[in-house]
């Protein structure tokens, strides 16, 4: 079979395995509950170990097996010459679902090597004998890359926007004072994706899975903060939207304080929620594991948001829809209903609506699917916004030429000026 076995080997895999797979997520969450699942697991087998050690030999014609962990499965007490079976694993998220049995045998020298191996048994999606890990470690490497390209992009794109709403007297008004808040939300949430990476990945030496410090513990709980604040002010801009529609573009400036309660105050109260009952309750490692019950004091205010400005965007389409239909309508409303209507179909992601397609998915399912929507296509969403919502914006553009028109005459007229006092001199 290739020489004795040796249980560290099966142990370097799965651990190769769990390093990949943290590599995969770690921009949305570690999956820390493969490591903690073995961990228990193994702390189980010890226990059983150290009982046995201490119970009084019994004399045999047979020495036998002792209770033996493995990396894997733990392997109970065997006389020589029997042979016992285990199951695969019950971790869904590394492996697939497999009915066959993996088999030791007793024998004079010790436990036999597992036939069949693990990684041929339970079918190991992330790796085999022959995968090219550093391929796979290539491709996780790669899509690091395209979303830290993506959130820098975004954060720069972002921050100029609010330059030129900030900067232009014309511009300040309620409808740009939320995008301003939604703006800022945005790069909250690229902010702690970096500061995320910095205190969890930093230290490859450190096992993030098991780190349990003040300031992972905060990091974590900020970056909750900006995705609940970036999804509330999601749902501020539809609830805006469909104000304008109702009041026939006219808004009330005091709304502005319940806007800002919902798109900041409401984050905050969850995630303070969420911090008293981890403190409280489940305070072990970075709290960075989405398996606990109480990940439902986070995910359940997002999956209220998406799904209520889902139904906002069904029935702004719908409002849209009838009002550019009606004959009572003057021609210059039905051109602003118009615009208003192809700015609301190309906010469809901003609305969250791809969101709805894994919002009811266990974490574990589709993970690549959504590297590439939360990840690469999520980290280029500011800056989508910061292009509509400010670059090309038509009153935006239209204060910056006017202001443009006037430094460029203001600086014709002091050379002017200073030409004519040089030639009279």
């Amino acid at each position: 079979m290739g020489g004795p076995w040796q249980p560290s080997r099966t142990r370097t895999l799965l651990l190769l395995v769990l390093a990949l797979r943290t590599l995969q997520v770690q921009a949305t969450h570690p999956d820390c509950s493969i490591v903690l699942y073995f961990q228990e697991q193994e702390a189980e087998c010890l226990e059983i170990i150290r009982r046995e050690s201490q119970m009084p030999a019994t004399p045999g014609p047979h020495e036998g097996c002792l209770t033996e962990w493995d990396g894997v499965s733990c392997w109970s007490a065997l006389p020589v010459g029997q042979s016992r079976a285990v199951a695969c694993p019950d971790v869904l998220h590394i492996f697939k679902k497999s009915k066959a049995l993996i088999w030791r045998n007793c024998t004079a020298s010790g436990w036999s090597i597992p036939s069949p191996p693990y990684y041929n048994a339970c079918e190991l999606e992330a790796i085999g004998p022959n995968n090219d890990t550093e391929t796979k470690k290539g491709y996780f490497v790669t899509m690091k890359v395209l979303y830290t390209c993506g959130y820098s992009t975004s954060l720069a794109a972002l921050f100029l926007a609010i330059g030129i709403f900030s900067c232009f007297r014309k511009l300040h008004c309620t409808r740009n004072s939320i995008h301003i808040h939604f703006f800022t939300s945005f790069i909250l949430r690229g902010a702690a994706v970096f500061i995320k990476d910095a205190v969890l990945f930093s230290d490859e030496s450190v096992d993030h899975c098991t780190m349990s410090t003040v300031n992972c513990k905060a990091a974590i709980a900020f970056f909750q903060y900006s995705v609940l604040a970036n999804f509330y002010w999601l749902l501020v801009e539809g609830m805006y939207l469909q104000t304008l529609l109702l009041l026939t573009f006219t808004s009330d400036k005091s709304y502005i304080w319940w806007y800002i309660l919902i798109g900041w105050g409401v984050p905050m109260l969850m995630v303070c929620i969420w911090v008293v009952t981890r403190l409280q309750y489940d305070n072990h490692g970075c709290w960075d594991d989405y398996t606990s019950l109480y990940w439902w004091v986070i995910k359940a205010p997002i999956l209220l948001a998406i799904f209520v400005n889902f139904l906002i965007f069904l029935n702004v389409t719908r409002m849209l829809a009838h009002k550019i239909r009606s004959p009572d309508i003057s021609k210059n409303y039905k051109q602003q209903y118009m615009r208003l209507t192809k700015s609301t179909l190309l906010l469809i992601p901003l609305f969250g609506v791809h969101y709805v397609v894994f919002a009811l998915f266990p974490e574990h399912i589709g993970v690549d699917a959504r590297l590439y929507f939360e990840l690469v296509l999520g980290s280029y969403q500011g800056f989508l916004v910061a292009l509509l919502y400010c670059f090309l914006n038509g009153e935006v553009q239209a204060e910056i030429k006017r202001n443009w028109g006037k430094w460029q005459s203001s600086m014709e007229s002091n050379v002017f000026n200073l030409v004519t006092q040089d030639f009279t001199a």
